[in-house]
């Protein structure tokens, strides 16, 4: 049973990682349904995040190997370089300062529901038919318009906000077009997703167990495959379609997570 949890909650971070839905507030949710022993599900939850990252960097992987060949000499390579880092520090900063709080306080259904619905009703205000961006490629984003994404990066450490719609909606604000915001957050998720996943593994693998492994080798794979194929189809739908119908979702689990909580159904 154990190992079908994992593959399932592998499957769940692989859908909800890059789309704008909360991949931490959905684990959150399903870590109450599809339990692991308590040796691991602290450490899963964090590396089955590598599957996801490795999906971003099987799918762009021929950009990533352009863009670093270019990066010495070629300016419009060093300014996307350059975005990404100053994108990726504010989280990064802040996580290393409030992470343990915001674990200790905010890691329950109740806050998560709030997120959900707040972020869902913000993507059905911010991403409308009529938004054009002026920026059309990841190479065109300036310093400006990354400082202000990753500003909306670091607001996804509350989970439930969505790290993914933080930078999506920080990118159709400063004025990329809503794929190249979705592109931008996607190569971001490289090094915020890393580093933490990374720094997370350090701090708890020796808590580990031999048969652990297993568990997060499983979900490892399904949320690699997952995401590979959630991926592919996001940036499809991007392409001719808002935002609109994940943020009715995001307002419609929110409020079942509420009412579950209430009712008395889901636990804290």
């Amino acid at each position: 049973m154990d190992l079908i949890n994992a593959i399932l909650l592998g499957i769940i971070e692989g859908i909800t990682e890059f789309l704008p839905i909360s991949s931490t507030g959905h684990l959150i949710i399903a870590n109450r349904f599809f339990p692991l022993p308590p040796s691991v599900e602290v450490t899963f939850d964090i590396f089955i995040q590598l599957g996801a990252i490795l999906a971003i960097v099987w799918l762009y992987r021929a950009k990533i190997l352009d863009l670093l060949r270019r990066l010495p000499s070629d300016r419009g390579a060093q300014r996307f370089g350059l975005a990404l880092l100053i994108a990726f520090l504010p989280a990064a900063i802040l996580g290393i300062l409030i992470h343990g709080a915001i674990e200790k306080y905010l890691f329950g259904p109740v806050p998560v529901a709030f997120a959900m619905v707040l972020g869902g009703i913000l993507i059905l205000m911010i991403d409308r038919n009529d938004r054009k961006g002026n920026t059309h490629a990841t190479e065109e984003v300036t310093t400006r318009q990354s400082a202000l994404i990753g500003a909306a990066q670091a607001l996804s450490l509350f989970p439930g906000v969505s790290r993914s719609a933080a930078t999506i909606l920080g990118g159709l604000v400063t004025g990329l077009d809503r794929r190249t915001a979705v592109e931008f957050s996607f190569f971001l998720a490289i090094p915020t997703l890393g580093s933490a996943t990374l720094y997370a593994l350090a701090k708890s693998a020796s808590s580990l167990q031999s048969s652990d492994w297993i568990l997060l080798a499983a979900g490892f794979i399904s949320t690699f495959i997952t995401a590979l194929i959630i991926v592919r189809w996001f940036l499809r739908y991007v392409s001719t379609n808002t935002l609109a119908p994940f943020g009715i979702y995001r307002i419609v689990v929110g409020f079942l997570v509420l009412t579950l909580y209430l009712t008395g159904l889901l636990r804290r």
